[in-house]
């Protein structure tokens, strides 16, 4: 069986545009469908804002209809019964500072051994679907048609999924962007391609489908969800696929930077109707009020990292990540919370230098991932180059 999975780069990118499209729609904001799972949850304070995207692997629409298989063969993907379910495979949580300093994404390995409420231990991708699956059963037996019974069983998963990791982490979540499987394909497919950069030669036909050079390029819709979706093939496996998804947000930022799409009103209108088709967002996020900052992060003001992990094991006849608790929480808190910079009055025959103290930068982890697990800021070319 293929395993197909997908990314959360859509997830931000679809975010941003609809925010600009407010310049000349402002029905926007109420045209792309929201969520209430936010509502009475700790906020941050001081004007910072933490975003969470979710990359959702279903072979169903918004509405819980199976995707047409035309489209399903066309993007190499199984189809619901088969394959998919309902796993947030990505997951990546941006921290936005009210000081308009350098954004900070974090990635979050969907393999990760966690504590989900009310199922024990599991992978954290897996929080999603369990808990739409105990709610779409009780909905069910009360005779709740769809497609309300597919929306409210999916702000289960999505409750579900923002408290395990508000719990792992130990940040609120302010706001969240979820994105489904087709809404990648129709987001690349709208912007007409995404510039990247590969390492080496890739041919993972059996599986991804994904067959490139190396050196940068520009990926079409297709083309696109091979490449953020290989695992197969790759040294560190999802690992490397989390780079991927970094690398492909990256280029995503780096063309509206380029081409100024903020002020291109007919590729603005395209991809809302992308927005309004494949995005769900909370129901308290004030995009208009966002488009500064959403115009700043597309300026190339953010930095990726992924949430180191202590080795691998097998639980449950599944292959998992382990991680420490009080080492991501503080990996997080570091990039989010950095400790301002501490310098003494200066002592005669001493240099100031040699009397001021920094916070060290967080360390990613003792595995090799790639520069982008030690953070990449998107500017200049913004075209990192990935496994």
């Amino acid at each position: 069986m293929r395993f197909r999975r997908f990314t959360a780069g859509i997830s931000i990118a679809i975010t941003l545009l609809a925010f600009g499209f407010y310049f000349f729609d402002k029905t926007a904001g109420s045209a792309i469908p929201r969520s209430n799972v936010l509502k009475g949850d700790k906020t941050s304070v001081g004007g910072d804002v933490n975003i969470l995207l979710l990359g959702l692997d279903s072979r169903r629409d918004n509405n819980g209809n199976n995707l047409p298989r035309a489209l399903l063969d066309l993007m190499h993907v199984g189809s619901s019964s088969a394959v998919g379910g309902y796993n947030t495979n990505t997951m990546i949580l941006i921290h936005i500072p009210a000081n308009g300093k350098s954004a900070v994404a974090i990635s979050i390995p969907r393999d990760d051994y966690v504590s989900v409420a009310g199922w024990g231990m599991q992978k954290i991708k897996e929080a999603y679907g369990l808990a739409k699956y105990n709610s779409e059963n009780a909905l069910i037996k009360k005779g709740v048609p769809n497609p309300a019974r597919e929306h409210q069983s999916r702000d289960a998963g999505r409750a579900a999924t923002i408290s395990t990791i508000t719990a792992l982490l130990g940040v609120p979540i302010d706001h969240f962007a979820e994105v489904n499987l087709v809404g990648f394909y129709d987001l690349a497919t709208a912007l007409g391609g995404i510039q990247v950069c590969l390492n080496r030669a890739v041919n993972d036909a059996q599986y991804s489908g994904a067959i490139f050079p190396a050196g940068v390029q520009t990926i079409s819709g297709v083309q696109a969800l091979e490449f953020v979706r290989q695992r197969h093939g790759l040294p560190n496996g999802d690992l490397d696929r989390t780079h991927r998804q970094q690398a492909f947000i990256t280029g995503v930022i780096t063309k509206f930077r380029s081409q100024g799409i903020f002020g291109d009103l007919g590729k603005l209108q395209s991809l809302l109707t992308v927005a309004k088709k494949d995005v769900v967002i909370d129901a308290g996020w004030d995009v208009l009020g966002f488009l500064p900052q959403a115009k700043a992060l597309t300026g190339g003001h953010i930095k990726f990292y992924t949430l180191p992990i202590e080795g691998y094991a097998l639980r449950n006849g599944q292959d998992v990540n382990l991680i420490s608790i009080p080492t991501v929480r503080k990996f997080v808190h570091d990039l989010f919370y950095p400790a301002p910079k501490v310098t003494t009055s200066p002592v005669p025959g001493v240099s100031a230098k040699a009397t001021s103290k920094a916070t060290p930068k967080p360390s990613a982890t003792k595995f090799n991932y790639a520069h982008l697990a030690n953070g990449t800021s998107v500017a200049g070319s913004g075209i990192p180059c990935v496994n």
